[in-house]
């Protein structure tokens, strides 16, 4: 740990993650590029001459700034809303758009999806993504990668969530540079002949070809899916049953080409070209094959963003180990990190790149500690307890994380892992080779009926670790500041059981009472929390009544279905309070002295007592707005889900009019009263 932190690229990464995160977030760069380019060389400049009047320190410093500026740089340029190309600054009221399909993405339930490059705006070339969606009975033909289509249809900026706590799809996209969709049936685009050549469209039809040669021998659906994933890349074919059961064994990562499937391979081969280093250069010659083997596998595979950082990641480290260093595997993975920000800033921000980077440095530092506490003297034994330690470090390394993002823990995680990776170095190899035999019509059915049985068992044994509920632990919520407050107690944990000195157990404790103190923080804000919320759920009603810990759900929906609704799901969890339904609704709640009356589809409203509430309109009542403004003159009137839209353009237009505020929760999102 203590050479890592003198590595100088370390710091340089460290810099450079914070300039990403400053421009992403709080765009601390907006001018243009002229002015960009003119202060880097003023930079290079200041550097150049405190480096020649040997200034060490201020060289530092200004170094160091240099890197966070890099990161500022680095993410203003990939951004291409930054360029005059970008086709919003082209749009007109009747433009027309030539799209080329970029990416698959996994299908909903009405749409299929893909990410586009707007290639043209009337005749002006153009640069950004937008997110595809295609009616599914629109198509006998799926699109392609590589299809080009025509359309006239305008296009319509992401949805954020509209409820608390939801997952934000439109930040997600935003930090892929999509910002905003089209929705089109058969009728509203036409294929164009396909002119573009493009690495990541050979790719596809490669991969066609390999999936077309593999259907040949009548794999299941559920086989064929999850040789898809694992040996091409292609999880859009997983049926969302499979996945969710990977996903509760705590055995996803092996669905998704990742470090896991890369780090097999670069064993597999290292082993395979050993005999090479014989020869004179032997181990240039070695490393170069290696390397080329990776990036045709990742080729194959699509390029997807998961599949480079990994064969990245590994190609730096298969470079590195060339070198027959001690710490080479850190150095490597720093080194190619810096390079992948670099490269590509929104990586940062992805939580396969996160997740992956935080298992290897777990099995890489904490692997070791936890392998020394015991020393089989059996061979089997021995690589058992290798396994299992290598899959606790691993969890070590994302388990903070994995919560903050998921929000819940596979406690059989251990024995997914030690009965399916000792297997998954043979189940990839006999892939590749089921693989390479099926495109060249030469694969014996057997062998065919073989792997098919292989894959079949493997997802039978996942599914049945799925199902032992009582170690899915669900619901568990951990906020941003106390996934920060582990991650510094882990570091001080590690630093303390490497070396064992005053200064370490200093920090450690310390570390100890700042969670602590994150804690009870944590558990202050949500006890002394008070909100009424009108969540939006399409066609239903559904209100809020928080008090501490404790949310209490006034709605129409049977109890068993309410409790089940990921708006309510989220919430829970996102707030850390537990919640419990209210059979009866009544058309007056108070809350905070202040009156909230619900009309719905009754429509009464006329009841005494009743000054200037706060009105919820549920059901589409058939009412005279404009008489019940004047009857009650609202402080605030809300629509919700349950009502129909024609109601709420109609009710929007005579709030306007009577310049009463009007909320729609099926555009605005949750209403949230905490006065």
């Amino acid at each position: 740990m203590k050479k890592l932190l003198e590595y100088s690229p370390f710091h340089f990464l460290v810099c450079l993650i914070v300039g990403i995160t400053l421009q992403f977030y709080i765009q601390v760069w907006h001018f243009n590029f002229i002015y960009l380019s003119f202060f880097l060389i003023s930079f290079l400049v200041v550097l150049y001459l405190l480096k020649k009047t040997e200034m060490r320190k201020a060289f530092s410093i200004a170094g160091l700034l240099f890197f966070v500026f890099t990161g500022i740089s680095a993410t203003y340029i990939h951004n291409p809303k930054n360029y005059a190309s970008y086709y919003e600054h082209q749009l007109t009221e009747s433009s027309t758009y030539i799209l080329d399909v970029q990416k698959v993405l996994k299908p909903g339930n009405y749409y299929t999806k893909y990410v586009a490059k707007v290639s043209q705006v009337d005749s002006t070339k153009t640069t950004g993504y937008i997110l595809l969606n295609i009616q599914k009975d629109s198509l006998s033909h799926p699109l392609k990668v590589g299809y080009q289509i025509f359309i006239k249809t305008p296009f319509k900026e992401l949805i954020p969530p509209l409820n608390p706590h939801q997952f934000d799809y439109k930040q997600y996209l935003a930090k892929q540079y999509i910002y905003n969709q089209v929705f089109l049936n058969k009728q509203q685009f036409k294929q164009l002949e396909n002119t573009n050549f493009s690495l990541v469209g050979l790719s596809a039809n490669i991969r066609e070809k390999v999936q077309a040669s593999l259907k040949k021998y009548h794999f299941s659906n559920n086989e064929f899916a999850v040789i898809n994933a694992l040996l091409l890349g292609q999880r859009q074919e997983i049926s969302k049953d499979l996945l969710e059961s990977y996903t509760n064994a705590g055995a996803i990562h092996i669905l998704a080409i990742s470090g896991l499937h890369i780090g097999i391979l670069l064993l597999l081969l290292s082993y395979l070209f050993k005999p090479i280093e014989k020869l004179p250069y032997g181990v240039l010659i070695k490393t170069v094959c290696i390397v080329l083997f990776l990036w045709s596998f990742a080729f194959i595979a699509g390029l997807s963003a998961s599949v480079v950082r990994a064969v990245t990641m590994f190609t730096f480290v298969a470079i590195g180990q060339s070198f027959k260093r001690k710490k080479i595997i850190e150095y490597s993975l720093i080194s190619s990190m810096l390079f992948l920000l670099l490269i590509k800033p929104m990586f940062l921000f992805d939580v396969g790149f996160q997740l992956s980077y935080l298992a290897v440095f777990g099995i890489v530092w904490v692997q070791p500690l936890l392998y020394n506490l015991w020393n089989p003297k059996f061979w089997l034994l021995d690589k058992g307890w290798s396994l299992f330690t290598v899959s606790v470090a691993a969890q070590v390394g994302i388990l903070p994380i994995s919560l903050y993002y998921f929000h819940q823990f596979p406690g059989l995680f251990i024995v997914s892992n030690l009965i399916i990776i000792p297997f998954l170095s043979s189940i990839l190899l006999l892939g590749i080779v089921v693989i390479l035999l099926a495109v060249l019509n030469s694969l014996p059915q057997f062998i065919a009926d073989v792997y098919g049985s292989i894959i079949s068992l493997m997802n039978r044994f996942v599914d049945w670790v799925s199902h032992q509920e009582h170690f899915l632990l669900k619901e568990i919520s951990m906020p941003l500041t106390t996934m920060v407050a582990w991650y510094v107690f882990i570091v001080f944990l590690y630093r303390v059981w490497v070396r064992k000195t005053l200064k370490s157990t200093i920090f450690l404790l310390t570390s100890i009472i700042v969670l602590q103190g994150v804690y009870f923080y944590e558990k202050y804000q949500i006890s002394n929390k008070d909100e009424f919320i009108v969540f939006h759920k399409s066609r239903q009603s559904v209100l809020g009544k928080r008090s501490g810990k404790e949310l209490s759900i006034f709605s129409s929906l049977n109890d068993s279905v309410l409790l089940q609704q990921k708006l309510l799901q989220s919430y829970r969890v996102g707030e850390d309070v537990s919640s419990k339904s209210i059979d009866s609704v009544f058309n007056i709640i108070s809350y905070k002295n202040k009156q909230i009356l619900i009309v719905d589809s009754l429509g009464v409203y006329q009841i005494n007592g009743v000054q200037n509430p706060i009105v919820i309109l549920q059901n589409s009542p058939k009412i005279n707005l404009t008489r019940l403004i004047s009857t009650l003159k609202p402080q605030q009137i809300i629509a919700d889900g349950s009502n129909y839209k024609s109601y709420v353009i109609r009710w929007k237009e005579t709030c306007y009019k009577q310049k009463t505020p009007f909320w729609y929760t099926g555009q605005n999102g949750a209403y949230i009263f905490k006065e």
